[in-house]
């Protein structure tokens, strides 16, 4: 795909559009007729997402320069010590995908849910590879869990491919925008592909338009569904999600097993760590909130006190 392949927009013309791909700086936006544009931020500023709704102007060389960035409905993204990664805007839905093989890590489903709610986006969880049986019942347990949380969850293998799982893929994504997060190696790719036929070309005409390769791997990337109205955006699969952008409040309003002993402490000031007569630790003591969520709930406000400090 060559840059005057883009688009046959005159140049010097204002417009609005939408970044679907961004490979670091380099974005491509598309407008209200579909043509494409390679397209850079005005000034030196990292602030695009894929997702985004931009004002534009075109330029001499069928490029565009992304002047501003219209308000967003929602942000989603991670975010440690060391630097934040965007993930996607204006999302109303975020699937979680995970599977038994490789090994899953129950944490990383609990951050996404994490960030999923201090963004303001809907979650959902699915386990994909069910064909599997190593480890099977580990997976489905994990499902059963969440569900009794009160999160909606899925089963399916989208190896197979068969009528069912279009179904439910199809039905779940239809008129959503949504965002596909999982540990590499989950399938997301292969679910992306039932939803969306030529998503592996789109890829690689973005890839080639800047000449950039295998990189794309590194890229996300909004894809129309082809079921209907609504899009999908893919993340790189990665294998920590950050959530240095939680306070305390947030990751308790976002633990529903946690937060329905809150209030109940001796102390109105309770962390649920160390203190006396709380409520959230006799219920770890009595079974009814999970160990091992437990755990996570103190991991992750030890975090949060740790980054605290380095900042005095």
């Amino acid at each position: 795909m060559g840059k005057k392949a883009l688009t046959d927009n005159e140049t010097g013309q204002h417009f609005q559009a939408q970044v679907v791909s961004c490979h670091g700086r380099h974005h491509f936006v598309r407008d209200s007729l579909g043509h494409i544009y390679e397209a850079h931020r005005r000034g030196k500023k990292g602030d695009v997402v894929v997702g985004d709704i931009v004002q534009c102007l075109s330029s001499f060389d069928n490029t565009a320069a992304i002047e501003a960035i219209e308000e967003r409905t929602s942000l989603l993204f991670r975010q440690d010590e060391w630097r934040t990664k965007t993930l996607a805007s204006n999302i109303d839905l975020l699937a979680v995908v995970y599977a038994s093989r490789p090994r899953f890590n129950p944490w990383f489903v609990w951050k996404a849910l994490l960030a999923a709610h201090k963004a303001g986006v809907k979650p959902i969880i699915i386990r994909n590879k069910t064909d599997l049986i190593e480890d099977a019942k580990e997976a489905s347990d994990f499902l059963l869990r969440m569900a009794d949380l009160g999160y909606e969850t899925y089963s399916i293998s989208s190896e197979k491919a068969d009528s069912d799982t279009l179904g439910v893929l199809n039905t779940l994504f239809h008129q959503h925008q949504s965002l596909l997060v999982g540990q590499s190696g989950m399938g997301k790719s292969t679910i992306l592909n039932l939803l969306v036929k030529d998503a592996n070309a789109k890829t690689r005409e973005y890839s080639e338009a800047l000449n950039l390769g295998k990189q794309t791997t590194t890229a996300t990337t909004l894809y129309d569904l082809d079921s209907g109205n609504g899009f999908i955006i893919d993340s790189p699969g990665f294998q920590e999600f950050g959530l240095a952008h939680l306070s305390e409040d947030d990751i308790i309003n976002a633990m529903p097993d946690i937060k329905a002993y809150v209030g109940q402490c001796r102390f109105s000031n309770c962390r649920h760590l160390k203190e006396p007569n709380c409520a959230v630790k006799a219920a770890v003591q009595s079974g009814a909130i999970a160990a091992d969520r437990y755990e996570f709930y103190v991991a992750m406000l030890d975090w949060l006190d740790r980054q605290a400090a380095n900042r005095y």
